[in-house]
This record gives structure tokens, C-alpha cells and sequence, in this order.
């Protein structure tokens, strides 16, 4: 039999809160965000704002209201109960409204029975889920057949681990300044490398078709070739991104299950674990390979180049800017902080559109736009 939940009177929570730790409370289920406060798409002060207080109200709004993920996410940071004898004048205040339910009292045998939890509330119970989280999950996931899209977009507060091999697992995961280190040297080399090639004035447009009506390339026009590589990166992340990334294989393929949670799945399923937030080097180089291959074939090789690289400079800026919309707190107002809250609702709501990430300039024409009514923008 579980234990009974731990009880708290409010001056032991405003005595928490008085040292730091960012208590909130739901009715009388009490919660510790400290670990989550930054990880806030609405910013750190926003939650530290309302430490010691009953949010129930603000989980439904407005001017926010927050999805079931979000209700289950919660669940995690569950401390105890907020003891019967103790409790303020406010736990009545109209704001409750229900949103989190009354919970048996823990002292009191005589009490009424409690509510069931309200099953948007309903956290995922990592020791009873569909996967055995004591091993690697990415040769599981793929039983899981018509239950993977469900499971896969609930997502929790945990790492994961993917593979029985130390090596495999080691190249699965990366530090975001890694993808810095790594790719940034090139970028500024080949960057050198495709302006000093049109500075020598061999290179034209068209010239596999016809001499007397090529075009010159001057490196007068690299700058602006460049930003075309970069321009043209992030149409291929939003691509990539809605039509690869989400794709939703069929239930019964046991190996399109299992590519689509290597490739994407595990990082919604677990959006904040800080070493699969960017794409390790060892695998990227492939996948960088392969468009620097493709620019060769299509263009001149000085001017596929000086696209390529502007290209893969979106690519770092891309990377970079995913681990900062997970883990930076950026200042409100700001472009980044619209995008961190655009970011997380696409997490934990709206899976099926704002696929962009470092922009949401492709998500108008393709008609995927989160509403901004339904992002942290406007709450004061």
C-alpha cells in the first residue's frame, strides 16, 4: 500500500519560499517548480511572481491556458498536501474552479472521499508506463504500435537513454557548445575559401549551357549568396522538420516506429533532456555530406560552395537557438521569448503545426501558425 501523501501547513510553505524554492499550490496539492522555473516559457519571474499561491486559475486562464501535457507535466514536481487545519481563506476564491481536484485528506479518516485526479492532471507513472525505463527504450517503443503517437507526445522530465552500447549512446548525445566548436571553424574556412575563389574571376552562371550568355560571379556578391544559403536553411528545417521529423509511421511497422522516435520521437518525449537538444557531430557530418553533394551537382562548384556554407551557418545559428528556446530564459518582450512560448506549445500542445523553429516566417505561407492568442505574449 502507498504511503499516504506528505502534509505541510502554509507556514512551512512560506517558510520553503522564503529560502528560494518556488512552492505553488493547485486546491491543496502543493508543487516544487525550483527545477522548472527557468525551463518556463513564460520566464523565470513569472512563476517566482505566484510561489506560495494557489494557481489553479492561471492553469486554465487567461490569459493562458495550459494543455493536458502541461496538467500531466505538473504532476512531476507533486510534493504533498496542504494540511486541512492550515489552509487560507483563498482556496475558495472563484479562481479554482476546479482545475485541479479536492484530494482525500491525509490526517483525517473521517473525511469524505476524495475525487478522482482529473485525468488531464493524470501524470505518467514511469514504474506502470508502456516501456520498461530501466533499459533502453529505443528497441521498445516500436511494440508499442497504435499506442506510440499518444505515449511519444506525453512528454515527462527525464533522460533517456536509447542504446545498450556505451559507444552508440555516446554518439547520440551532445553538448550544445559542441556543435559550436565543431562546425564554426568551418563555416568561417570555407567561408575564406569560397571568397577567394570569386576573386579570381572564373566563375559564371550558366556556363555548362552557354559561354556567350554566362553570368559572372563576382565575390562582390558573396556576402548576398551567402544569406541565400542561410535563407534557403531555413525553408529545408521546416521541412524537414514537419514532413520528417513528423511523420507518423504506421502502427504496424515496427521499424518506421523505432526511426521515428530515433530521429525525433525521443526528444518529445522528453523535450528538456540538454543532451539530445542538438544534432551530434558524428551523425550531422553525414547528413551535411549529403546537401554539400547535392550543391555540387546543381550549381558551379565556387558557387554551390558559398551557398553550402551559408547553409550550414543557418544550421549552428538553427542548433544554437533550439538549445536557448528549451533552456534560456530571455527576456520578456523580446523576439526570443515569443519563440521560446511558440517552441514550448508545440511541445506540449500543438504537434501538428509551428514547425518552425529558429523563425516562424514559413509557418504563414504553409498555414501551420499557432495562433498568438495561444502563446505567453500578451500576459502581463
Amino acid at each position: 500500500m502507498a504511503a499516504p501523501p506528505r502534509s505541510f501547513s502554509a507556514a512551512e510553505v512560506r517558510a520553503r519560499c522564503a529560502q528560494g524554492s518556488c512552492v505553488v499550490r493547485c486546491r491543496r496539492r502543493l508543487y516544487d517548480l525550483s527545477a522548472f522555473v527557468r525551463l518556463h516559457p513564460g520566464g523565470e519571474q513569472l512563476l517566482r511572481r505566484r510561489a506560495g499561491t494557489d494557481v489553479s486559475a492561471a492553469l486554465d486562464g487567461p490569459p493562458h491556458r495550459h494543455s493536458a501535457n502541461a496538467r500531466r507535466w505538473l504532476e512531476q514536481y507533486y510534493l504533498g498536501e496542504l494540511r486541512d487545519d492550515e489552509e487560507e481563506e483563498e482556496e475558495e476564491e472563484e479562481g479554482s474552479r476546479q482545475s485541479c481536484p479536492k484530494t482525500e485528506k491525509p490526517t483525517d479518516a473521517a473525511a469524505p472521499p476524495a475525487r478522482r485526479l482529473d485525468p488531464r492532471c493524470k501524470t505518467v507513472d514511469v514504474d506502470k508506463d508502456l516501456v520498461d525505463w530501466r533499459k533502453p527504450l529505443l528497441w521498445q517503443v516500436g511494440y508499442l504500435g497504435e499506442k506510440y503517437d499518444e505515449w511519444v507526445h506525453q512528454p515527462v522530465d527525464r533522460p533517456i537513454r536509447l542504446f545498450h552500447s556505451d559507444f552508440l549512446e555516446s554518439l547520440s548525445k551532445t553538448a550544445w557548445y559542441v556543435v559550436f566548436l565543431v562546425w564554426t571553424p568551418v563555416v568561417l574556412y570555407l567561408s575564406w575559401v569560397s571568397y577567394t575563389s570569386l576573386a579570381q574571376g572564373n566563375t559564371r552562371l550558366f556556363s555548362s549551357f552557354t559561354t556567350e550568355y554566362s553570368i559572372p560571379v563576382h565575390k562582390y556578391y558573396f556576402p548576398f549568396i551567402f544569406l541565400l544559403g542561410m535563407f534557403l536553411w531555413s525553408l529545408l528545417e521546416y521541412l524537414i522538420h514537419r514532413f520528417v521529423f513528423h511523420m507518423k509511421p504506421p502502427a504496424s511497422n515496427y521499424y518506421l516506429i523505432t526511426l521515428h522516435f530515433l530521429l525525433h520521437g525521443q526528444h518529445h518525449k522528453s523535450p528538456f533532456d540538454s543532451s539530445r537538444l542538438v544534432f551530434p557531430p558524428v551523425p550531422a557530418s553525414l547528413v551535411i555530406g549529403f546537401f554539400y553533394g547535392v550543391l555540387q551537382l546543381l550549381l558551379p562548384e565556387v558557387l554551390g560552395l558559398s551557398v553550402f556554407v551559408g547553409g550550414l551557418c543557418g544550421y549552428v545559428v538553427y542548433d544554437m537557438m533550439h538549445y536557448y528556446l528549451h533552456y534560456g530564459s530571455p527576456k520578456k518582450g523580446t523576439y526570443l521569448y515569443g519563440l521560446k512560448a511558440y517552441h514550448v506549445k508545440h511541445h506540449f500542445e500543438h504537434q501538428k503545426s509551428g514547425f518552425g523553429i529558429s523563425t516562424r516566417f514559413w509557418d504563414r505561407p504553409f498555414r501551420t501558425l499557432i495562433p498568438e492568442e495561444e502563446t505567453f505574449e500578451k500576459e502581463d
